[in-house]
């Protein structure tokens, strides 16, 4: 049974671990090694300060207790009235399980029930996978593009979905 709920500062370790597993298998292949082997391991830390903060909502699934996917999103900076999904990440062992679809369909609901217009995310132009669900989740392209420089130098491409939600 998948266990869908707002993380807890219990939760930073799990979330940790599911960012960190989840950016190896998806986004190591874009950058230097060792440039990716940094950012995987930071991944595992910075989690516990930001699910204890009240800025933000930080949604959990887990299965028998383990978290496999997590998202983080708040208020668009950039477009008033939706809210901003910025990280969605599911760890590999639960890809293909529903839990990633289950998380989505709980942190939809909760920016709805916020009051949010519609939401919107960026993600790597070249991360096919990721794109191909956040179409099966009904979001759309919205021709918006923009590059990432994830402290290496080296911008990636991004491209924007987003969803109404009203």
């Amino acid at each position: 049974m998948i266990e869908v709920r707002q993380a807890t500062v219990a939760d930073g370790e799990g979330v940790g671990v599911v960012h960190a597993a989840s950016w190896e298998a998806a986004y190591a292949q874009f950058f230097d090694e060792s440039f990716a082997a940094e950012q995987i391991k930071s991944r595992l830390t910075r989690w516990h300060d930001r699910v204890a903060s009240p800025e933000g909502l930080v949604v959990v699934a887990a299965v028998d207790g383990r978290v496999l996917a997590f998202s983080w999103s708040g208020p668009s900076s950039a477009r008033p009235e939706f809210a901003e999904i910025h990280s969605f990440y599911g760890h590999p062992d639960g890809w293909g399980t529903g839990v990633a679809a289950a998380l989505m369909s709980e942190t939809l609901r909760r920016l709805r029930a916020d009051g949010f217009a519609g939401v919107h995310l960026w993600t790597l132009r070249d991360t096919p996978q990721s794109r191909r669900f956040y179409t099966k989740s009904g979001f759309t392209e919205t021709g918006a593009t923009t590059t990432r420089d994830f402290g290496d130098g080296e911008p990636i491409a991004q491209i924007e979905y987003e969803l109404k939600l009203n």
